[in-house]
């Protein structure tokens, strides 16, 4: 009898790790791309690696619920600030996570506030239905500047040392406004703002001294304005409004009356709606509207008297923008923001999008909930995190983080209710922050806890997508330090095979088989570990299709997965 020559097996290899592809089938993505990558960071060669799960809660506050959540630096202290639906904000010291309250309930209304550092003094704090505040870290005023005043009788007979004093800022903590007369023939023709102070929330008295001058008399403006949105930018704080940019005078964040101050609307059509966003970054301030991007530039003051601020404003984009202003943020020399349709980048005047890899998540993302984004390090990579609730056909609604770094992405899920991100630098290092409604955490701040890590490979046709093949065997090289598990399917076209449970423990059995347990002097059993760090964890596999792959999953902190490894036959044709 004739014998069948046995068919050769055959191998596939992977090492050269590239990120998560959703845009096309899992059988047409490229061989190194991944159907579904999660809490695994694909560093490089060989090298995807689970990154640490959310720290334990830094900050509780109950009976908040928080929005928002913003960074800055107050006399060189970093700190995150929590703003609350109650009207409440907290500011949280990130040396030691201590909580101080900025505002009491009703304050800050009950969402969109929103802050900006000045210098690194204090925050500018704009809120769309309560006003400007600003916070030096003790003490809470109304911006309340004095915008201008008003000569109502200019009198007679007033002297050159003639003094305009007005009345003290409603708020401890404010500041005092001062003024000066302009006085021709002893008539008060005119009193400039000196110092617009604040603290003010109603006008001051303001009293003109100066024998034997009488008669003359002035009332005082505040400046009152809500805003939605806040940057400060080339020696300013500047404010949008609806379709309404406000800026304050030169090295001022409060004066928004004196001659360099002003405001400019938006009356071009490229701004369909409102201005939704406002971010300082890279010499100049980009305003963003839902479907449009301008961009401030070369500000300065005339050399007339009185000396006007003037500024160019370009449009770079009459398509693109967002209404998700907490998706905002700088990301090397880029300006990074996500809209209903992608994650873009913003550099110099150009806008392009960078998510065409996530493609098929977007239709599954709620956009009615938060959109939150900011940079930090994870496994000490500088990356951009953009935060969204995912609608998952395969379970249920959860919160996910999409990740971006060296022109690849990865998914990660840092814990459940999360409604706020910000990316915040401590001591130096850009760390990323994430809350729930009552509570603040370290993203990715736990090397040592249990993380849910899936490696979805692509399926790979095997160099011939006509031949049905067979799997005879997997293997999924790893570096493992602790006691583990690896859970692994064998996929095809048509479905995967049963979990195949890979470990590095060893078991000890007795001439009868029966497990022996190894306890110590505190009565606690010891797991027996190959702990030589790299180790090949292999499987005979059942599973046939034209396309084959792998699916990983495990919950061990620290593990790092080096290569993907499966061998098959080939069957028939058709």
């Amino acid at each position: 009898m004739a014998q069948v020559a046995e068919q050769a097996k055959r191998y596939h290899v992977s090492k050269d790790f590239a990120g998560i592809n959703t845009k096309a089938n899992r059988t047409a993505i490229g061989p190194n791309e991944f159907a579904w990558i999660e809490n695994i960071q694909p560093i490089g060669y060989a090298n995807a690696r689970a990154v640490p799960a959310q720290s334990n809660a830094l900050v509780t506050q109950g009976g908040e619920t928080f929005y928002a959540c913003y960074s800055a630096n107050i006399s060189n202290t970093d700190y995150v600030f929590l703003f609350s639906t109650t009207g409440k904000a907290f500011q949280v010291k990130l040396s030691d996570y201590t909580v101080t309250t900025i505002g009491s309930a009703g304050t800050f209304g009950t969402s969109g506030a929103t802050i900006a550092q000045w210098k690194n003094e204090r925050i500018v704090i704009a809120t769309p239905t309560k006003g400007i505040f600003t916070w030096d870290g003790t003490n809470l005023v109304s911006i309340g500047s004095i915008q201008s005043i008003k000569v109502t009788n200019g009198g007679s007979g007033y002297p050159a040392s003639t003094t305009v004093t007005l009345g003290a800022p409603n708020q401890t903590g404010g500041v005092q406004a001062t003024a000066s007369p302009t006085i021709s023939g002893g008539v008060i023709t005119g009193i400039l703002v000196n110092e617009a102070g604040s603290g003010y929330t109603s006008a001051p008295s303001v009293t003109i001294t100066g024998s034997p001058g009488v008669n003359a008399s002035a009332t005082a403006t505040v400046f009152s304005q809500n805003a939605s949105s806040i940057a400060t930018y080339s020696g300013r704080t500047w404010l949008g409004y609806q379709r309404d940019l406000f800026y304050s005078a030169v090295e001022t964040y409060n004066d928004f009356g004196t001659e360099t101050a002003g405001f400019v609307v938006f009356t071009d059509e490229t701004l369909h709606s409102n201005i939704t966003a406002l971010q300082s970054a890279n010499q100049y301030l980009y305003v963003f509207g839902v479907d449009s991007i301008n961009v401030i530039g070369d500000v300065r003051l005339t050399t007339g008297t009185p000396a006007v601020t003037i500024f160019t404003n370009t449009n770079v984009s009459a398509s693109i923008g967002t209404a998700f202003p907490d998706s905002i943020f700088p990301y090397y020399r880029s300006i990074l923001f996500m809209n209903r349709y992608g994650m873009f980048a913003l550099t110099g005047a150009t806008t392009t999008k960078i998510s065409d890899a996530l493609d098929g998540i977007f239709p599954y993302i709620d956009f009615t909930l938060p959109i939150n984004g900011g940079q930090g390090l994870i496994n000490n990579i500088l990356c951009a995190v953009f935060q969204f609730t995912y609608n998952d056909p395969a379970s249920s609604p959860r919160v996910i983080q999409a990740v971006f770094f060296e022109k690849k992405w990865f998914i990660t899920s840092q814990g459940t209710g999360l409604v706020t991100l910000c990316g915040a630098p401590k001591s130096g290092v850009p760390t990323v922050y994430i809350g729930d409604a009552t509570k603040l955490y370290q993203a990715y701040g736990n090397t040592s806890a249990n993380v849910s890590t899936t490696f979805k490979s692509a399926l790979w046709p095997l160099n011939d997508p006509i031949r049905d093949k067979e799997a005879l065997k997997f293997g999924v090289e790893a570096t493992l330090t602790n006691a583990a598990t690896i859970n692994v399917t064998v996929d095809s076209e048509i479905g995967s095979s049963p979990v195949y449970s890979l470990t590095n423990i060893i078991t000890w059995y007795n001439n009868s088989g029966v497990v022996i347990p190894w306890v110590n002097g505190s009565s606690v059993t010891i797991d027996w570990l190959y702990s030589g760090g790299y180790a090949l964890y292999k499987s005979d596999a059942e599973q046939w299709g034209k396309y084959l792959g792998l699916t990983i999953t495990s919950t061990t902190p620290g593990l790092t997965y080096n290569t993907l490894e499966l061998e098959h036959e080939l069957r028939a044709r058709f």
